[in-house]
């Protein structure tokens, strides 16, 4: 399955049955935490695929752990003995990707693991996605304002403007939102 796991509960003998059956299950423990602090230390330090974490944790909760290990790219799953609609709605709004109430069995774990893991994925390619349009919408304003300032400065249409910065943008061998910069920093120099 390639997937590697970090484990972070504050009780020994749950740690311990948890890498157990993880590994049979094919999985890779990389970690183990007691606490929530250095849960996020070995998140950071061995960027597993997987955080498994215990909800209430000394020095910091499972809850506050995920919201950190999810901004450092690390999919998350609370593991709890707590069904209270609180704590569900505070995993829910930490980035939480599944929530497994304990006691769990190896037939519970697996496939809460793979929702997680296949949520994650859905959620970064979103996120690239985001950039991507975030990207094309940038460079679209720039080169709207540079078809403007030429129109302006060259009293040219639209379509010239347009025209002119594509033939600049083969020219130089640059991406038409560089030679959008550079014609919006020449033109508004001279205004």
């Amino acid at each position: 399955m390639g997937i590697r796991i970090l484990i972070a509960d504050d009780e020994a003998v749950v740690r311990m049955d948890l890498h157990e059956m993880l590994e049979e299950s094919g999985y890779e423990v990389v970690g183990e935490a007691s606490n929530g602090k250095r849960a996020v230390e070995l998140g950071k330090e061995l960027k597993p695929d997987l955080a498994i974490l215990d909800i209430r944790m000394p020095e910091m909760s499972g809850l506050e752990c995920a919201e950190i290990l999810m901004e450092e790219g690390i999919a998350t799953l609370i593991l709890t003995a707590y069904t209270d609609r609180e704590f569900v709605e505070r995993a829910k709004e930490a980035g939480v990707l599944a929530y497994l109430v304990k006691p769990f069995t190896k037939e519970s774990l697996v496939p809460a693991i793979e929702m997680a893991m296949a949520r994650f994925r859905e959620l970064q390619e979103l996120r690239k996605e985001v950039s991507s349009l975030k990207e094309a919408l940038e460079a679209r304003k720039l080169v709207e304002r540079a078809k403007g300032l030429l129109m302006k400065h060259l009293g040219i249409s639209e379509e010239d403007a347009y025209r002119y910065l594509q033939k600049r943008s083969m020219e130089y061998r640059k991406p038409l939102k560089e030679i959008a910069q550079a014609i919006i920093i020449a033109l508004e120099i001279k205004e």
